[in-house]
C-alpha cells in the first residue's frame, strides 16, 4: 500500500470510528467514491445509519457500492442494507423494491430469509393506516405465510408467526366492525354476510365468538328462529364459557328458543361438520 493510500484509510477510519466533524465535512456524500473500497464506502454508509435520522447519505454510500463494485459480497451487503434504510424512513415501497429485488438475485443467500422479512414488514407496518382498504392486510398475510413456509427456521420465522396472526385478526375485526354497522341499522342481511366471513374464513381469530352472537341477533331481528337457534348451538359448543354465549342463551330462551341446531343452510353445514365431525 503507497503512503498516500495509507494515509487515506487512516483519514476513514478515523471518521468512521470517531465521527470527527471536520472529516465529516471533507468526506460527505456528495465526494467521488471511485478511490475508495467497498468495504470503506460500506462502512460510510454504516455509520451515516448509526449517527444520522435522515438516511440519504447512508443510501447513497450503499447505491454506490451497488453501482461500482457490482456482483461484489459488498454489492449483495449494500442492497440489504438499502431495503432496511428505506424501511427504517417508512418508505415502504423503496423497502419493498430492494428486498424484491435481493431475494430475485440472491434467492438462496443467508440473508434471504430477512429480506423476505422486510419485505412482509413493507406491507404489515401499513396495516393500521388503511382504513377499510384490507388489499394491504392481504398481502402482508400472504408474504407472512411464505417467510413461514420457506424458512421454517429462520431467526425471523417466530416473530412472521406472530404478525401473521395479528394480521389475521385484523381482517377479521374489520368484517364486525363492518357488521355491526349494519346490525345497529337493522340492515340484517348486509350485517349477516359480514358475520359469516368471519364464521367461515376467520374461524381461529379471537373475534369468532362475537361473531356467532351477532349471528343470533340478526337471524332474531329477521325471525329466521332455526338459524338464530343453530348459531347459539355452534357458539354453545365452542365457547360455552364466553360471555357472548351468556348473552345470545339469554336473547334466545326469552323467545322460548333453545341453542340447538335446526333446519338447514350454511350455519347447518359447519354445525355438522365442527360439532358433530361429519365432513361428507
Amino acid at each position: 500500500m503507497s503512503a498516500k493510500a495509507g494515509i487515506r484509510r487512516l483519514g476513514l477510519v478515523v471518521c468512521v470510528l470517531a465521527g470527527m466533524a471536520a472529516c465529516n465535512r471533507n468526506t460527505g456524500p456528495d465526494e467521488s467514491l471511485a478511490g475508495f473500497s467497498p468495504e470503506e464506502i460500506f462502512q460510510r454508509g454504516e455509520f451515516e445509519l448509526e449517527t444520522s435520522r435522515r438516511n440519504t447519505a447512508a443510501l447513497r454510500y450503499f447505491q454506490e457500492i451497488e453501482r461500482l463494485h457490482p456482483y461484489t459480497e459488498w454489492a449483495r451487503r449494500a442492497l440489504i442494507m438499502q431495503a432496511y434504510a428505506h424501511h427504517r424512513a417508512r418508505d415502504y415501497e423503496e423497502s419493498r423494491a430492494a428486498a424484491q429485488r435481493f431475494l430475485e438475485t440472491y434467492p438462496n443467500d443467508e440473508d434471504a430469509p430477512y429480506a423476505a422479512y422486510l419485505l412482509a414488514l413493507s406491507f404489515y407496518d401499513q396495516v393500521d393506516e388503511v382504513g377499510r382498504d384490507q388489499g394491504v392486510t392481504f398481502q402482508a398475510l400472504q408474504h407472512l405465510r411464505r417467510l413461514i413456509e420457506q424458512y421454517p427456521d429462520s431467526d425471523y420465522t417466530r416473530s412472521a408467526i406472530l404478525k401473521f396472526e395479528l394480521a389475521f385478526d385484523h381482517l377479521a375485526a374489520k368484517e364486525m366492525e363492518i357488521g355491526r354497522f349494519y346490525l345497529a341499522r337493522r340492515n340484517y342481511q348486509a350485517a349477516i354476510n359480514r358475520f359469516r366471513v368471519v364464521v367461515e374464513d376467520f374461524q381461529t381469530s379471537t373475534h369468532t365468538p362475537e361473531a356467532l352472537h351477532r349471528l343470533v341477533e340478526a337471524y332474531l331481528g329477521l325471525g329466521l328462529r332455526d338459524e338464530a337457534q343453530t348459531a347459539g348451538a355452534i357458539l354453545g359448543y365452542n365457547f360455552e364459557a364466553n360471555p357472548f354465549y351468556q348473552d345470545s342463551f339469554r336473547l334466545l330462551t326469552r323467545q322460548g328458543l333453545a341453542p340447538d341446531a335446526q333446519g338447514e343452510g350454511w350455519l347447518q353445514t359447519i354445525y355438522r361438520q365442527a360439532v358433530r365431525g361429519d365432513w361428507i
